[in-house]
């Protein structure tokens, strides 16, 4: 067994692997990594499986040291990451030696950097996932969701010996400023024509008053013009629009239902590249048919085989 000593953290750094399924009824959210994207090429570096534990660091603020000789992967946002003076560029694989120090400082391009070990890292399943949502209490070293924290240890079991880097066209861009991709939702058709023009050709601002459970856009004031709506489930990605008009797209620890009307959901790898831009970041939103979207995933998957 290998193991990592948590030297310094904040409370965004969080073990994170794909989240939980098949227990929304009991009102429990999916939680996981925010970008999937990153957290799978981090795992398939090392051979893992896709979905096995990591570590998800925000912003950066994480310091790690190494209590015995290990193999590890990066990938996702460039963090400013130093193996002790040396920098450490992510999509890739690399030796860590005992005693050296791992450091994440700030984010150079995008918002979260993913570290993956051999095998995942070892923590306890609860409901079926580790993925750590704070809110819940649920996941993480302890199972009760809290985030690593100076003098944690972070352990596991698997083993790999040989290196590997992400071929450069298959490295995600995280500056890319295409449009997010949207499946229209059922509301679509009530709100106002002015409201769904402004919705798909302006500029939205990602706000600062973001977190795991959601990201407010800034831009046009968007009208509804239905029903009052009764609560009902909510997607992964969906896209809310409160009495203020300002749309909320909504991430993996969100709540399990809502009231508010949805323009649609945004597609996953859409939702993996919203992870990677930071507050204050211009975005805009392109509809697209449900089966355009299905066919661009299944494209993207198979990269994994």
């Amino acid at each position: 067994m290998s193991a990592l000593l948590i030297e310094a953290a904040t409370p965004l750094c969080l073990l994170q692997d794909a989240g939980r399924f098949g227990v929304r009824h009991l009102g429990v959210t999916q939680g996981g990594a925010l970008d999937w994207v990153s957290m799978s090429w981090a795992n398939k570096l090392l051979g893992n499986a896709l979905d096995a534990a990591v570590i998800e660091i925000t912003l950066g603020g994480l310091v790690l040291v190494a209590e015995q000789d290990c193999c590890l992967a990066l990938a996702g946002a460039d963090l400013a990451a130093k193996l002790d003076s040396r920098p450490l560029a992510p999509w890739r694989s690399f030796f860590m030696r005992k005693g050296e120090r791992l450091r994440f400082t700030q984010p150079i391009t995008g918002a979260r950097a993913y570290l993956a070990a051999p095998g995942g890292f070892d923590a306890p399943a609860v409901l079926g996932s580790c993925a750590s949502v704070i809110r819940e209490e649920l996941g993480g070293l302890d199972g009760l969701g809290k985030p690593l924290a100076k003098g944690d240890r972070l352990s596991y079991t698997g083993a790999a010996f040989v290196l590997h880097t992400l071929a450069h066209a298959q490295i995600p861009d995280m500056t890319d400023t295409a449009p997010l991709d949207v499946i229209l939702g059922a509301q679509i058709g009530q709100f106002s024509g002015l409201s769904l023009f402004d919705a798909f050709n302006s500029d939205w601002t990602l706000d600062s008053r973001a977190d795991r459970m959601g990201i407010r856009l800034l831009g046009p004031e968007l009208a509804y013009q239905g029903k009052p709506m009764i609560s009902e489930g909510i997607p992964l990605g969906a896209i809310q629009v409160p009495p203020d008009g300002q749309p909320i797209v909504l991430l993996n620890d969100r709540q399990t239902i809502g009231g508010y009307p949805r323009l649609g959901a945004l597609t996953p790898l859409s939702l993996a590249r919203l992870a990677q831009r930071l507050p204050g970041a211009v975005v805009r939103l392109k509809p697209v048919l449900q089966g355009v979207a299905h066919e661009q995933q299944v494209r993207y998957l198979r990269q994994f085989v």
